[in-house]
C-alpha cells in the first residue's frame, strides 16, 4: 500500500462510506453502481496529496489511479493536477497524455471536476481542439463529460467559443450527468464571458435542449428571461 493510502485510510469513517455510496449512486444500474468508498471527505483527501503529491512517482500515481476504491482515484487525478501546475512542457505532455490514456478510472463526476480543465483544458490551450470532439462523441459518459468540462479552463478567460462547440455536440446527449455539466458551462459563459453569448445560444436551441440544460443554463439569468425560455421549452411539444 502507498504512503498516501495509508494516509487516506487513517482519516477512513465507515459512517461517512454508507453517505458516500448514496450520494455518488452506486446501487444497481446506477452510474457509480459498484463503487467503493472508505469515507474520506474532500478535504482531508487535499490535505493527504499536497503530503505526497511530489514525491510521488508516475508509476505510483497510475497504481493509485487504478484503485477500485473512489477516494484514490480522486487523489490520484489531484496529485497530477498538483504535478502539472509545477511541470514544464514536456511533463505536462506526458500527464496530459497519462490522463487521457485512462479515462476508464476517471469515472465519476467529481473525479473529472476537480481535474479535467486543470489538465486536459490547461493543456489544450494553444493546440487543436479535435480531441474535445472525439471525446464528446464517446460512448463513455465520462470522457463526454471531460469534454465540456474542459472548456472550463477557457471560461475563465473569457473565452465561450470551445464551451459553445462542445454543447452543441452535446445537445441530443441522453445522460442526465451530461444534461447538467453542459449546462452548468453554458451558465458560467453567460457568467464570466457574455451574457449575449448565452442568450443568443438559448434563443436557437431553448426549445430542444433537454430541461435539465436548459434549467442549469438560465439560473442567473432575470426571472422574466427564465420564464421565457421555459416557455419556448414548454411550447416545443
Amino acid at each position: 500500500m502507498l504512503p498516501i493510502q495509508q494516509q487516506l485510510r487513517s482519516y477512513g469513517s465507515a459512517e461517512k462510506v454508507l453517505v458516500f455510496q448514496r450520494f455518488f449512486k452506486t446501487g444497481p444500474g446506477q452510474y457509480g453502481e459498484g463503487d467503493e468508498f472508505i469515507g474520506v471527505t474532500v478535504p482531508l483527501t487535499r490535505k493527504a496529496v499536497q503530503n505526497h503529491a511530489v514525491a510521488m512517482t508516475y508509476d505510483e500515481v497510475i497504481e493509485l489511479l487504478h484503485s477500485p476504491v473512489h477516494e484514490d482515484r480522486l487523489a490520484a487525478v489531484l496529485v497530477l493536477v498538483a504535478k502539472y501546475q509545477k511541470a514544464d512542457v514536456g511533463e505536462k505532455s506526458k500527464i496530459y497524455d497519462l490522463y487521457l490514456g485512462n479515462t476508464e478510472y476517471i469515472n465519476n463526476w467529481d473525479l473529472i471536476d476537480s481535474s479535467a480543465e486543470h489538465i486536459v483544458g490547461a493543456f489544450l490551450t494553444d493546440k487543436p481542439k479535435v480531441i474535445l470532439r472525439t471525446l464528446a462523441q464517446s460512448e463513455s459518459v465520462w470522457e463526454r463529460r471531460i469534454s465540456i468540462l474542459s472548456t472550463f479552463h477557457w471560461i475563465k478567460q473569457g473565452k465561450a467559443e470551445e464551451t459553445i462547440s462542445i454543447a452543441t455536440l452535446l445537445l441530443g446527449d441522453t445522460h442526465d450527468l451530461i444534461h447538467k455539466a453542459v449546462g452548468w458551462m453554458l451558465r458560467e459563459v453567460g457568467k464570466r464571458c457574455s451574457e449575449q453569448v448565452l442568450t443568443d445560444f438559448l434563443d436557437t436551441y431553448a426549445a430542444t435542449m433537454p430541461r435539465t440544460m436548459l434549467r442549469y443554463a438560465i439560473e442567473r439569468l432575470g426571472e422574466r428571461e427564465r420564464k421565457r425560455y421555459m416557455g419556448m421549452k414548454k411550447h416545443s411539444f
